[in-house]
């Protein structure tokens, strides 16, 4: 059998629905826990649009950010209109 093409290092130390992928920290997603998405952080906060266009394309729309991520260079004030039905713009 052939040896595999990925390197070792591309094995995550853990899971990465619960990392952010921009500082590797736990990024406290609610739905990555198996709770509601309504009690996720990020359904109640602003997030920065500089730190979500960090984020690397194949990352996009894939995996969450910290909750300090999401706030740097935004103020942590709750999103105007965040109702319940309505996910994160991520």
């Amino acid at each position: 059998m052939p040896p595999s093409s990925a390197p070792p290092s591309a094995a995550p130390s853990s899971s990465p629905s619960s990392s952010c992928p921009l500082c590797g920290q736990p990024n406290q997603c609610a739905i990555a826990a198996g709770q509601p998405a309504e009690s996720c952080w990020c359904m109640a906060r602003v997030i920065n649009p500089e730190a979500l266009a960090a984020l690397p394309a194949p990352a996009r729309g894939q995996v969450c950010i910290c909750p300090a991520c999401g706030a740097r260079g935004a103020p942590a004030a709750p999103r105007p209109g965040a109702s319940e039905d309505a996910p994160a713009p991520i």
